[in-house]
């Protein structure tokens, strides 16, 4: 199965000629359905939070901002009723510097950034793509039959340790359709699965 993880920001005409004859998949919150529904910002609701039982929340986006603590600013559980696809987002400018995710909505732990991608992001987007988007995911797989599919994405960055730039949900599903998910603990870390390079 050839999957490629490609700028959403690319002409029509540079995916095609860099990957002819390929489906291009766009599956940002901006992309058609039924594909909108592998966006993190999908509100599919029911979502459990990480380290916190019995606590749900819409959206991966949402839990994901739900748990950032700021230098100004603690957790925002609100960010987990959120039920859009807009109005998720926390940021420096407004909050100052992000000083880690908290390990559940009233840990007391704060995970740096590497290590809040592997034990909230990966888990919780997973979460959705075994239980949520089943369907979405074997249709995908169905598509890739004798050919390549392109993910559009506006971020193609699928190396947790790279915190360089914003994690690319695209590439994570990728590596889901693969087989190559990522390591979602130190323990687990080595195994290789991450050396995989995603076209970009």
């Amino acid at each position: 199965m050839a999957v490629h993880v490609v700028s959403r920001r690319r002409s029509a005409v540079s995916v095609e000629n860099a990957h002819p004859g390929a489906v291009v998949v766009d599956v940002t919150s901006r992309g058609p359905e039924p594909w909108v529904r592998l966006s993190p910002f999908y509100p599919h609701g029911g979502i459990p939070v990480p380290f916190t039982p019995h606590v749900t929340g819409a959206s991966v986006e949402g839990i994901w901002q739900a748990l950032k603590v700021f230098r100004e600013a603690d957790v925002d559980l609100a960010k987990l009723r959120v039920t859009g696809m807009t109005g998720l987002k926390r940021t420096v400018r407004r909050f100052g510097e992000v000083l880690g995710h908290r390990a559940g909505a009233h840990g007391a732990e704060l995970l740096p950034y590497e290590e809040a991608r592997r034990r909230i992001y990966l888990p919780v987007y997973r979460w959705v793509l075994e239980n949520r988007v089943v369907d979405e995911v074997a249709a995908l797989r169905g598509l890739a039959t004798g050919r390549d599919v392109v993910l559009l994405d506006y971020t193609t960055n699928g190396d947790i340790a790279d915190l360089s730039s914003p994690l690319s949900h695209a590439a994570l599903l990728r590596h889901h359709l693969c087989g190559t998910w990522p390591a979602e603990s130190a323990t687990d870390r080595g195994a290789g699965s991450e050396q995989e390079t995603v076209a970009g």
